[in-house]
């Protein structure tokens, strides 16, 4: 598994996919190319929201499950403990340059 900031940095790189596939398709809105691809970014880039919740913290609210996110217990107050993890972890943009 990629660290933190390499797992945050491929979910910038596919949201920002999702997000012009979107701008092109608001436009083209029976591309099947296209639609094709913005399904396919929007079901990679829930992946790796997934993949982040889990091991960190979430990043989008759907994320949001006690039961399994952070499982690293990197960045959290409460470890070993079922808590609301909305607040574990510094802020995604708080990570060093590479």
């Amino acid at each position: 598994m990629p660290d933190r900031c390499q797992l945050l940095q491929q979910i910038n790189e596919i949201s920002f996919v999702v997000n012009d596939l979107n701008l092109y398709l608001d436009t083209h809105p029976t591309d099947d190319q296209a639609l094709d691809a913005f399904s396919q970014a929007m079901a990679q880039r829930k992946q790796l929201l997934d993949s982040f919740a889990k091991e960190y913290e979430p990043l989008t609210l759907n994320c949001v499950c006690p039961e399994t996110n952070n499982k690293s217990e990197s960045h959290t107050k409460y470890p070993g403990q079922k808590h609301f993890t909305w607040s574990d972890g510094p802020l995604p943009w708080d990570c060093p340059e590479h």
